[in-house]
């Protein structure tokens, strides 16, 4: 119980009941079941967290913020805010002091109703008076929900620096008469849950301290939090490193294959967080069936991940391993990590193919490999000898997800798009990126970054290698096609599976991971042609507007916007790449990946406007110097 002043002592706070013929009623849903049924984070969560402080002290931008990082993470949330309340509910209601208290009981009860109902209630109200506080928190306390105070303790002038309404000089000029600050005492809380300073922090930084308070409270699972810094799976310290590759030696081991150790990297460095290894068989049963994975100190919280991760083995590897404590994982002879707890189980091919890629056709590319692997999968947590490198002049790019970050922060990105390519850069591509950043500058960002993000691991053998890929976009970013001071050009370490609408939710949770929170789709986005030509009218394996259509109804990825691709074309009346434009279709020529590749194999060049010259040039080459079939 807070000190109260003398000047709230002399108000009756007593609310009498008037109505004498009424009667509670109970509900026949619990909150338990309320808990189990309600938000895509499940667990009764129903509290109050109440704002306080000086009008312009920052507290409905906070309750708003916060408002958006609770509901984007599955979990039900209402801000109620005082000038909101004041236009609806309490509109009958003035500013004295009987006025003021009446304001607040009301709010109280309705927060509590909301709290009730499951929802975290975030009210914003200056509410100047402790002993109305007090009433707001009794009326919490007696239906036995939870009620924390938050004291935005942002100093009076520079509340009335802002003074976005005006009201502070009204207030001085005395048009406005009680006002809190000037004219109206303010009583500051003696013992609130919080205080949060807004002077020379973001709104982002501020609400952070209601997030770490509501994970203390366990509100939030701690998993829901955006962590700055992603736990990575290799040792921090030389000597560790040591340790562990003296430990390697020691134990029992199994070769991986270069895609296996590709999934290695992807693990270790955060990318598939929260994983913390290969898929143990509920790990990888949630994501066959549900794309999704529990997370949470209770696995309330559904993550997003959609294709497996997982380890073959041999029958053999099984019987000559199962039980033992810790295993190694070799690649072409030397130790690369340590498997803990590991747990064998049996990979039914054809179920694992048929969910992920929606075929168990042996020609498709990835399937092949699933094919050829073991009779097992083994599952179990990863510590990584050391960071991978493939010492192939290509590393610098390997940017893992806390380094993209630390990159966003120095580079003070507000919005940061992710664009993902497996294939060379022509301008229709540089179009689509250019007005992307257009549309989020005419959105009030000032900083928009470009992700560009080629895919760098293993992809089928007709594609452009990574390479002569990563030479090309230089080619575009050395050119002035992309502005090289907002891009951030770096290779996603994981292999392509062409999985159509299954993978490409992997693509956009993977850059979320590293600070994404746009992502760029197109048409048949992780797509190929259909192994068998004649299986489908478009001769394609995936219908091509079925990733994106995917990507924005997808659980898990709330935090992240998808941005349809505008589809984009050479414009043969302006000699260059423009979006389509349907009335005017005979304009525009198609130049498909099968007529580039003839064009750059036979010599041949392409439209004036295609594609930078000297990108071109690279691509070109590399086709001309394909050996012939």
């Amino acid at each position: 119980m807070s000190e109260v002043p003398e000047s709230s002592k002399k108000r009756q706070k007593t609310c009498l009941q008037v109505a004498t013929n009424v009667t509670e009623q109970k509900h026949h849903v619990t909150r338990e079941t309320r808990g189990k049924n309600l938000g895509l984070c499940r667990g009764f969560r129903g509290c109050t967290v109440w704002l306080t402080g000086l009008s312009g002290a920052g507290k409905t931008s906070i309750a708003f913020e916060l408002e958006a990082y609770l509901v984007s993470r599955g979990i039900p949330a209402y801000g109620l805010d005082g000038d909101n309340i004041r236009t609806g509910l309490n509109k009958n209601l003035g500013f004295t002091p009987a006025e003021r208290e009446e304001n607040i009981r009301r709010v109280g009860e309705v927060a509590k109703l909301f709290a009730d109902s499951g929802v975290v209630s975030i009210c914003s109200f200056v509410s100047p008076f402790a002993d109305d506080r007090e009433m707001a928190r009794k009326i919490h306390k007696d239906a036995g929900l939870k009620f924390y105070e938050i004291f935005v303790d942002t100093p009076l002038d520079v509340c009335e620096t802002r003074d976005v309404k005006g009201l502070y000089k009204k207030a001085r000029e005395g048009v406005i008469k009680g006002f809190t600050g000037i004219t109206q005492e303010y009583e500051r809380p003696q013992k609130p849950e919080l205080v949060v300073n807004t002077h020379g922090y973001t709104v982002r930084e501020s609400t952070q301290q209601l997030v770490n308070l509501l994970e203390q409270e366990g509100i939030i699972p701690r998993s829901l939090r955006d962590v700055d810094q992603l736990p990575e799976l290799y040792p921090s310290e030389s000597i560790a490193t040591e340790v562990l590759r003296h430990e390697a030696e020691s134990l029992q081991a199994i070769e991986i294959s270069t895609v296996e150790l590709q999934w290695v990297q992807v693990l270790a460095e955060g990318w598939a967080y929260p994983l913390r290894g290969f898929m143990r068989e509920d790990e990888y049963l949630q994501t066959l069936h549900f794309n999704t994975l529990q997370s949470g100190m209770d696995g309330s919280y559904r993550e997003n991940h959609s294709v497996p991760i997982v380890l073959s083995a041999t029958t053999a590897d099984k019987e000559r391993l199962e039980g033992v404590s810790s295993l190694t994982l070799k690649y072409q002879g030397k130790p690369v990590a340590i498997l803990r707890r590991p747990e064998f189980y049996y990979q039914r091919k054809e179920e694992r193919l048929a969910r992920q890629f929606g075929t168990s056709n042996p020609e498709h590319p990835y399937s092949k490999q699933v094919y050829d692997s073991g009779e097992y999968l083994v599952g179990g947590d990863l510590a990584v000898i050391e960071r991978i490198r493939w010492e192939d002049g290509l590393d610098q790019y390997r940017l893992t997800p806390n380094e993209l970050r630390r990159r966003f922060k120095e580079l003070n990105a507000d919005a940061i798009f992710a664009f993902q390519l497996r294939n060379p850069i022509h301008n229709g591509h540089a179009l689509l990126m250019q007005d992307t950043r257009r549309q989020l500058l005419e959105r009030g960002f000032k900083q928009p970054v470009l992700l560009l993000h080629p895919l760098g691991g293993w992809t089928k053998d007709d594609d452009v290698p990574l390479d002569v890929r990563m030479k090309q976009h230089q080619a575009v970013l050395d050119a002035g096609v992309l502005r090289r001071d907002d891009t951030v050009l770096a290779i996603f370490p994981s292999p392509m599976m062409y999985a159509g609408p299954t993978e490409v939710q992997w693509h956009a949770k993977a850059r979320m991971n590293a600070g994404a929170n746009f992502y760029i789709v197109g048409r048949d986005p992780a797509g190929m042609p259909h192994p068998d030509k004649k299986a489908y009218p478009d001769g394609n394996l995936y219908d091509a507007t079925h990733g994106a259509r995917v990507l924005k109804m997808a659980q898990g990825l709330d935090s992240m916007e998808i941005l349809p691709f505008r589809v984009a074309a050479y414009d043969k009346s302006s000699s260059k790449m423009d979006f389509f434009e349907p009335q005017r279709k005979d304009d525009f020529e198609f130049i498909s990946g099968t007529k580039m590749r003839t064009l750059a194999k036979t010599g041949a060049s392409p439209p004036d406007g295609f594609m930078e010259p000297e990108a071109w040039r690279i691509l070109a080459n590399y086709y001309q110097n394909l050996p012939q079939a």
